[in-house]
């Protein structure tokens, strides 16, 4: 991150969102309505009830009397007759039974059908889709579209005339367009960074090529540190790097890098850097994970402000971040592998409480 030149890049929207581990899909529209399907029911005549093949006994003949009644041939007649109407009761149980049947049935699959489709109110009112003026705080000051709100209060950003604030689904990340005129910076030096500090931020690099800073501070000959990717011949590293003499030489630009090519472009990346005054060693972590460690004789304090989307070498201008930055935190403090850790998980660092933060 010492070439100290512009690399001007157009910049696409990114494609996730790093505040919601779990990340987030978007909504989708909710369904016009719901009803259960309409039941057929079979047309045509019922069959009738099919008489057995017993027919009525023949008309009762009147016996002579020449022997008395018979009786016998009574009884007979009489069983038979009480055989036909029980068997005709039966029949017309069953029929009643199966009808019955069927319109329970009809009742029981209507019920079922109800149970798997709602109505479409009871849906979309169950799921209401998000909206950007719920639960979101607006990232900048009141009244001033063009000025990042610090969390304290005391550390507003100016956003520079191509920078903007882009909308990222669970809250808000700074758009940088990779040129000379898309930056954000504070009106003072912020962090003394003759003492501990540590500076963190969710980014979201698009350029495939040359070297991008997402935090720095100092416009002078150079920036004190810079925080982004480095690009050295055909390797991409994430890499957090100071300055520790004045006058800005590159023998004097000590890196905390990250190993090669991983996972610099087009993906969510939570980068910490921290410097301990007392070990005199800077440490850059991405995402929770430690990823290198390097002794340094100090940090040259420059002056100048805190910048975003830029960095200051060799007097100029460089290192245009083209992509986003978002959940920029800064502590007066190196902060521990758990301290990060929380971070990582949308916190402040547990028990480090940041001095300032942008886009929350």
């Amino acid at each position: 991150m010492t070439d100290g030149t512009e690399h001007p890049e157009g910049a696409a929207a990114p494609g996730q969102d790093p505040w919601n581990p779990s990340s987030a899909p978007q909504p989708s529209a909710a369904p016009s309505g719901y009803g259960y399907p309409q039941q057929e029911i079979p047309h045509g005549q019922q069959p009738g009830y099919q008489q057995d093949g017993h027919q009525p006994p023949p008309a009762y003949q009147q016996p002579s009397y020449s022997g008395g009644l018979d009786w016998e041939a009574m009884a007979e007649r009489n069983e038979a007759e009480q055989r036909r109407r029980k068997r005709l009761w039966t029949g017309g149980i069953v029929l009643v039974a199966c009808l019955l049947g069927i319109g329970a049935g009809f009742l029981v699959v209507r019920h079922e059908n109800d149970k798997k489709s709602p109505s479409a109110s009871s849906s979309t009112s169950s799921s209401p889709a998000p909206s950007a003026s719920g639960g979101k705080k607006s990232p900048t000051v009141p009244g001033q579209d063009n000025v990042l709100a610090d969390k304290s209060g005391e550390n507003n950003l100016v956003l520079g005339p191509d920078a903007a604030v882009d909308d990222v689904g669970n809250g808000y990340a700074a758009r940088f367009r990779s040129n000379v005129n898309s930056y954000a910076q504070s009106s003072a030096q912020l962090i003394d960074v003759s003492k501990s500090f540590s500076v963190s931020a969710w980014v979201y690099n698009e350029a495939p090529n040359s070297s991008r800073s997402a935090i720095s501070q100092g416009d002078g000959d150079s920036s004190s540190f810079s925080l982004g990717r480095d690009a050295s011949g055909d390797n991409r590293n994430w890499v957090f790097e100071v300055q520790t003499a004045a006058g800005g030489a590159d023998s004097t630009t000590y890196q905390a890098k990250a190993a090669k090519n991983i996972g610099t472009v087009g993906e969510w990346v939570l980068l910490t850097g921290t410097y301990d005054a007392k070990v005199k060693k800077i440490t850059l972590y991405v995402n929770e994970k430690r990823a290198a460690v390097t002794k340094v004789p100090g940090v040259w304090a420059g002056k100048g402000p805190l910048q975003l989307g830029r960095a200051r070498t060799h007097g100029v201008w460089g290192d245009y971040w083209a992509g986003v930055v978002g959940h920029i935190q800064v502590w007066e403090a190196a902060l521990t592998p758990d301290q990060v850790a929380d971070v990582e998980k949308g916190g402040s660092g547990g028990d480090a409480k940041p001095v300032a933060s942008w886009l929350m």
